[in-house]
C-alpha cells in the first residue's frame, strides 16, 4: 500500500494550515452571499471558512473528508478541468491551494487536459508548466465580473518562466494583481517555498503588478500594501519578480552594470550546456580497481566529472586525477567510437552481466550501437548545476569531460578560460548568480543553461567603490536568506 507521503506527492496534495485558510477566505469573500470556488478542495479547509461554498475534488477519499468538514459545501468528485469546460456556473470568488504536481509528472490525459482548456481561454502554457498555473488561469475564468481569487502558489511564481502566461493573463483580466512573498516557510515539512497571489475585479486590466514580501504570513483582515511592479519594470527584469526582494539600490546598481560597457553576460564569453547522458552510469564509469580486473585498455577510458561534488576550488589539474584514483572512485568513462574495432577485453565487459542489464535501459537500447556514449566533449571548464553558497567554475586542466550533473563551458570571441575564471569571483557574478538561478529548496541554487548564460560578468577593467561593494554584498546576502542558505 502506497504511503500517505507518497499519495501526497503524487496528488500535490499538502493541505494547509487553518491561519492561511481563514485568512485568504477572508480577503475574497465580501458578502454573505458570495459563492465561493475551491477547484482543489481537499479535505475542505478551504470550503468551511464559508457558508455557500463548492469545491472540486479527484480523490475520493479526500471529498469524503470535505463533505464532512464542511457540511454545508457541494462537492464534485472528479477532474477540475473536465467539469471546468462543461460547467455554466459562475462566482463570486475563488481561494485555495492548487496541486502543485511537477511537470515530470503532470503528463498524461490529465496534463493535455488541461493544456486544451486553458488554451481556449487564450492561455498557452509551455511544456515545463506544473499543475497549479493551469488550475488558476482556468479558475479565473470561472469567476463573475469583479470576482476575485487568493491562492496559496510556490515561490516558483517569482521565477518560472512557465508563470509567465499566466501573469499576463491576470493582468488582463484583473484590474489588481498582487503577489506576496514569504520568507518564512508556511509548510514546515516541505522544501517547497510558497507565496500567496491575490487577484481582484475580474474583468478589468492593469499594467503593473503589486508586490509585498513579508517575513510570515500576514494574518491581516485585508491583503497587505505593496509597491508596483509596472510593465516596464518586471520585462526589464525577465519576467522575474524575485529581484524585488532586493533594495531599490541594489537593483539600481545592478542594471547600472548591466546596461554599462563595463561588464558582459556569460554568453558572450562562454557556451554553456549540459554534459553526457549515458542511460546506465554505474556500467559506463568504472573504477581503477574495476578496469585493472576487466584489462580495459587506457585509449577506451576518459577521465570524467561526474557531479558537482567532484568539482576542486578554481582549477581541475593533475592533482585531482590523482586524488580520485587513491580513492578508487568511478571516474572513468568508458569511451567507444561508433565504427571502431573493439579490444576484447572491452567485447567481455559489454557481455558481462552488468553490460546485459545496462543495454535494456531506456536510453541505450534506443541508440545504435548502444555502447557508445553521445555528446561526450571536452570542455574548457565546468560549472556547477547546483550549489549551496554560489556556483562553482572550475578550469578543465586534466582535459576531463562531464556528466549532465554539471554544466560543461566552451570559450569563445577571444576569451581565456583564466580570465573567466578570475572575474567570476568578483561579488557582481555571485550576485548575477543569485538574480538569474534560482532556488531549488532546502538552500539550494540552481542554474539552468540559459540562466547561466544570463549571468553578467565584470570586465577585468571595472572598478566599484566601498559602497557599491557593500550594496551588492548586501544582495547577495538577502538572495541567499530568501532561498534559506545558511
Amino acid at each position: 500500500m502506497a504511503s500517505v507521503v507518497t499519495i501526497q506527492k503524487k496528488l500535490g496534495a499538502y493541505y494547509t494550515p487553518e491561519e492561511v485558510t481563514t485568512t485568504l477566505v477572508r480577503w475574497v469573500v465580501r458578502n454573505e452571499t458570495d459563492w465561493l470556488l475551491d477547484p482543489a478542495c481537499g479535505d475542505g479547509r478551504f470550503l468551511a471558512n464559508h457558508q455557500n461554498t463548492f469545491g472540486v475534488e479527484c480523490d475520493c477519499s479526500g471529498a469524503v473528508s470535505a463533505v464532512e468538514r464542511a457540511p454545508h459545501a457541494t462537492v464534485y468528485v472528479g477532474d477540475f478541468f473536465t467539469w471546468a469546460e462543461e460547467t455554466t456556473a459562475r462566482f463570486d470568488c475563488a481561494a485555495g491551494n492548487p496541486p502543485f504536481i511537477r511537470y515530470q509528472h503532470f503528463r498524461g490525459d490529465l496534463r493535455e487536459n488541461a493544456l486544451r482548456v486553458c488554451s481556449k481561454i487564450g492561455v498557452r502554457f509551455s511544456g515545463l508548466a506544473s499543475s497549479w498555473a493551469p488550475f488558476l488561469a482556468v479558475t479565473a475564468s470561472l469567476l463573475k465580473s469583479a470576482g476575485r481569487m487568493a491562492f496559496v502558489v510556490p515561490a516558483e511564481i517569482g521565477h518560472a518562466p512557465y508563470a509567465v502566461p499566466l501573469i499576463k493573463y491576470l493582468k488582463n483580466h484583473f484590474t489588481r494583481v498582487q503577489i506576496v512573498a514569504i520568507r518564512d516557510k508556511v509548510f514546515p515539512d516541505l522544501s517547497e517555498d510558497v507565496w500567496i497571489l491575490f487577484a481582484d475585479g475580474f474583468g478589468g486590466r492593469t499594467n503593473e503588478i503589486l508586490f509585498s514580501e513579508r517575513q510570515r504570513f500576514p494574518t491581516s483582515a485585508v491583503p497587505p500594501r505593496g509597491r508596483r511592479v509596472t510593465d516596464g519594470e518586471w520585462t526589464r527584469w525577465n519576467c522575474r519578480l524575485r529581484p524585488m526582494l532586493l533594495s531599490s539600490g541594489v537593483r539600481q546598481l545592478y542594471q547600472a552594470m548591466v546596461e554599462s560597457n563595463e561588464a558582459v553576460r556569460f554568453r558572450a564569453v562562454a557556451r554553456v550546456g549540459i554534459g553526457y547522458v549515458t542511460g546506465s552510469n554505474d556500467f559506463f564509469h568504472l573504477r581503477p580497481s574495476e578496469a585493472s580486473i576487466w584489462e580495459i585498455p587506457s585509449k577506451c577510458l576518459l577521465p570524467t566529472v561526474r557531479n558537482a561534488r567532484s568539482l576542486p576550488p578554481i582549477v581541475l589539474d593533475g592533482k585531482t586525477i590523482q586524488h580520485w584514483r587513491s580513492r578508487n572512485e568511478p571516474y572513468l568513462l568508458l569511451r567507444l567510437t561508433r565504427g571502431d574495432s573493439l579490444p576484447a577485453p572491452v567485447r567481455d565487459y559489454l557481455d558481462s552481466p552488468p553490460g546485459i542489464e545496462a543495454r535494456a535501459a531506456y536510453k541505450c537500447r534506443h541508440r545504435r550501437p548502444w555502447y557508445v556514449v553521445p555528446d561526450v566533449r571536452i570542455p574548457h571548464a565546468f560549472l556547477s548545476y547546483m550549489s549551496g553558497k554560489t556556483p562553482q567554475l572550475a578550469e578543465n586542466k586534466a582535459r576531463c569531460s562531464c556528466t549532465n550533473s554539471v554544466h560543461a563551458v566552451e570559450m569563445i570571441n577571444g576569451w581565456r578560460t583564466s580570465t573567466l575564471r578570475k572575474v567570476w569571483q568578483h561579488p557582481l557574478a555571485h550576485l548575477s548568480c543569485e538574480l538569474e538561478g534560482h532556488p531549488l529548496g532546502g538552500g539550494m541554487l540552481k542554474l539552468e543553461p540559459g540562466e547561466a548564460a544570463n549571468i553578467v560578468l565584470p570586465l577585468p577593467r571595472l572598478s566599484l567603490g566601498q559602497s557599491d561593494l557593500n550594496l551588492i554584498h548586501d544582495g547577495i546576502s538577502t538572495m541567499q536568506v530568501w532561498r534559506h542558505y545558511e
